[in-house]
């Protein structure tokens, strides 16, 4: 009877210690991160949606800023996106059989670009603002494709367009794999540098309809340009006029020299203004 207590003892202690070590064996058997989920942490990806027949972005990502010309912009509902070609890292604009299957593919979708009043195709120049609206990773091809749209508030522009583009980066073959994430967005900074100086919250734009104010709000008050006056203590003048650049002592009186202004007290009063 005392064996089997003990046996029975034995085998609850192993199944408590297997219960324990289990999350301890899962944490260290999970898979790293996949290149696509370390380059989307880094590059926030936008989420767009069709609003009224306009593309609007719904959710901003990460802003960046084109680095090199030879993206080519179609406008929101096309159907055929030409993708530029970065290799070693120099950008490619689409190859004509690219733009002219393209071309036929958009011409399908032509007459919704002329009712939106925007023209079929426009190069997206060096300098220009936009977000990610799509990432893919291909290893077996070493290639990253990126699908960029406007930001339209970014840019500044009075008339949203909202055109989007397609970047294929291509690496060595077999060298994507094992590249390292630094490595890799080097190459992708070479055309999309992220861009610093701009908070991530963008408005929505293309469509989005903004808040309506109400009245024009009046512009705050201006405060009135300081005076002087015969009679004023040297505390006031300077509470007014801040320290002078210059001051000068003549007999008893005392001169404080502004850029463009000349106080003279006499008895620590202001006796003349030139």
């Amino acid at each position: 009877m005392r064996e089997k207590s003990k046996t029975a003892i034995l085998l609850v202690a192993l199944i408590a210690v297997g219960i324990l070590a289990a999350p301890t064996a899962m944490a260290q058997n999970a898979a790293p991160p996949s290149l696509k989920d370390q380059l989307e942490a880094q590059y926030r990806l936008a989420k767009i949606a069709f609003n009224s027949g306009q593309l609007t972005v719904t959710e901003p990502g990460t802003v960046l800023v084109i680095q090199q010309a030879g993206i080519q912009g179609v406008p929101p509902g096309s159907l055929a996106m030409a993708p530029a070609i970065c290799k070693d890292g120099v950008l490619h604009p689409p190859s004509r059989g690219s733009g002219f299957g393209a071309s036929l593919i958009r011409g399908m979708s032509k007459p919704s670009s002329q009712e939106s009043g925007v023209s079929d195709t426009r190069a997206l120049p060096a300098g220009e603002k936009v977000y990610v609206s799509k990432l893919d990773v291909n290893l077996k091809k070493d290639s990253i494709g990126f699908r960029v749209i406007e930001c339209d508030a970014c840019n500044g522009v009075s008339q949203p367009s909202s055109y989007q583009g397609q970047v294929l980066f291509q690496f060595a073959k077999g060298s994507l794999a094992t590249a390292s994430v630094p490595d890799v967005e080097d190459t992708i900074a070479k055309v999309f540098a992220i861009d610093t100086g701009t908070a991530e919250a963008q408005p929505a734009q293309a469509g989005a309809q903004q808040p309506e104010t109400g009245a024009a709000q009046p512009a705050p008050a201006q405060a009135p340009p300081a005076q002087i006056q015969l009679g004023q203590t040297i505390d006031q003048v300077v509470a007014a006029f801040g320290q002078p650049e210059r001051t000068a002592n003549v007999g008893s009186k005392l001169i404080y020299v502004y850029k463009d202004l000349k106080v003279t007290f006499v008895n620590g009063k202001v006796s003349d203004v030139q």
